[in-house]
């Protein structure tokens, strides 16, 4: 491969932008030490530094040496190792990499397993932080000695097993216990082992041969995308971390005041600090990182069922029906879906469940019109009017033939609206018009310390990192799952 070709690779793209990501947050780091003496902060700089140089000269020898493992020298490799386990100083930009480039071939089970070991280290990393608190939940130590066990055997998988999972065409009883073994796991809140489960059983199970083809295809190019999987990796860890801290974080430093502990600084006993109540700032955010997850996914499924419902039944059947569905639609479209919002939780009271209807409310619209737009495209094709022709009803035509068919826009529209309405929930919670004022929902969090932006702006920058964390996460996923499933990309 020519130096222009080495550097158009996705492999050397990804190295760039763990660079780059890696010296955003030394600089960061080293302003925290700056600003607050800490060691810790000191500590986290010089790693992600010396990491940041050695990704530096790992992408100058792959320039020289070429992508592929098999040319690389023992310096060069033992690089590689090197930045694998910088994943334990939490740079899981340059470890990514560095599990990327031991790679012979690019498969998707490797690449799931290593993201499932990356998501295991950061939720063990985080929940063992508990460890500094007064006291722990009565299960604390048993499940962070679980998930410890659980990782060192994640790494094991990793180094044992064959790279590709799927090389072969029959379902042994090894592969078996894998997949059962994934399942159950996944209680944890680690998505992507139900994703390389379900994946694998796609594989060795579904007998049409196009549906698997055409499964293996999405997953390797949602798996060769680096930003789509740091996107899926950074909202597995923080609704994995949102759902273990139900059985691992004391509810109470999140929800109850404690007037001893009034605006203390970060510390490894309150490493967000403390607010103007008391309360611990990285418990309310871990906790209400399940509940803007939440309501973010909620009001994104409930518009989209209607509105695809509405969309569908407005581009398939007559057009005075079409004309009616979308003219009602289009007055609701013109209202901002923020002020639709405001303006229905001023009216019937500020809590969760208002909350939920009235983002819900807005969407609509934009599902609807998503949806009608490819139904119109289908209706006439050649297979829907043979449907017609074998005497098959209207209805059936409809939630049979061309919804299933019209739906991959759909699932990418979602997948990006899922950001927004994160946003919203925030930004109307920041308000005081979201979810209750003790509820400890990121708005919530960020409003309290909006207040004290002069003396303790560290109220404010991690839940604020933590929005744009999430949102962006979103943005990155959605826009791989358009790649992998436009045909127009490729």
């Amino acid at each position: 491969m020519t130096t222009q070709q080495i550097k158009q690779h996705d492999r050397y793209k990804h190295g760039q932008f763990a660079l780059v990501l890696s010296l955003v947050f030394t600089i960061f780091f080293l302003y925290q030490a700056f600003i607050h003496l800490t060691t810790v902060y000191t500590l986290l700089a010089l790693a992600f530094l010396i990491e940041s140089i050695i990704q530096s000269v790992l992408l100058h020898r792959l320039v020289k040496e070429g992508i592929t493992p098999v040319a690389h020298s023992k310096l060069t490799r033992a690089l590689t190792l090197l930045q694998v386990f910088s994943l334990f100083s939490g740079n899981v930009f340059t470890a990514s990499f560095g599990f990327r480039l031991r790679q012979e071939k690019e498969t998707i089970s490797y690449t799931f397993m290593t993201y499932i070991f990356i998501a295991d280290v950061f939720l063990v990393a985080l929940t063992a932080l508990n460890i500094f608190k007064p006291y722990v939940t009565n299960s604390f130590l048993v499940i962070l000695i679980s998930l410890v066990v659980l990782t060192v055997t994640d790494g094991l998988l990793i180094h044992y097993l064959k790279p590709d999972l799927m090389e072969t065409k029959q379902l042994t009883a090894r592969m078996r216990l894998l997949i059962i073994f994934l399942v159950i796991t996944a209680l944890t809140g680690n998505v992507i082992r139900l994703l390389l489960s379900y994946q694998l059983y796609i594989h060795y199970i579904q007998t049409d041969v196009s549906k698997r083809e055409q499964s293996s295809q999405f997953w390797q190019k949602i798996t060769r995308s680096f930003t789509a999987m740091l996107g899926l990796l950074f909202i597995v860890i923080i609704f994995s971390l949102s759902w273990m801290s139900t059985f691992t974080f004391v509810e109470s430093f999140a929800v109850e005041n404690n007037y001893q502990t009034l605006l203390l600084e970060p510390s490894l006993t309150h490493p967000f600090g403390t607010d103007n109540f008391g309360r611990d700032v990285y418990s309310r955010v871990v906790r209400g990182g399940v509940i803007s997850l939440s309501i973010g996914v909620l009001t994104t499924l409930i518009p989209m069922l209607i509105g695809g419902v509405l969309g569908a039944i407005s581009g398939y059947f007559h057009p005075l029906v079409d004309q009616t569905v979308m003219r009602i639609l289009d007055a609701l479209y013109a209202i901002p879906g923020i002020l639709l919002a405001i303006a229905i939780i001023a009216a019937f009271g500020s809590n969760t469940t208002n909350l939920v209807i009235a983002l819900s409310i807005g969407a609509i619209p934009m599902f609807a019109r998503t949806m009608r737009a490819n139904v119109l495209m289908i209706k006439n094709l050649e297979y829907i009017e043979a449907s017609r022709a074998i005497g098959e009803s209207e209805w059936k035509i409809l939630f049979k033939h061309i919804v299933p068919n019209a739906l991959a826009p759909m699932i990418v529209r979602a997948t990006l609206a899922i950001g927004t309405a994160v946003i919203a929930t925030s930004s109307l919670s920041f308000l005081g018009l979201g979810v209750e004022p003790h509820v400890p929902e990121w708005g919530n969090v960020l409003r309290v310390g909006s207040t004290y932006l002069e003396t303790e702006p560290y109220l404010a920058i991690f839940p604020g990192l933590s929005i744009i964390l999430l949102v962006l996460s979103f943005n990155f996923l959605g826009d791989g799952v358009r790649d992998a499933l436009d045909p127009k990309m490729h």
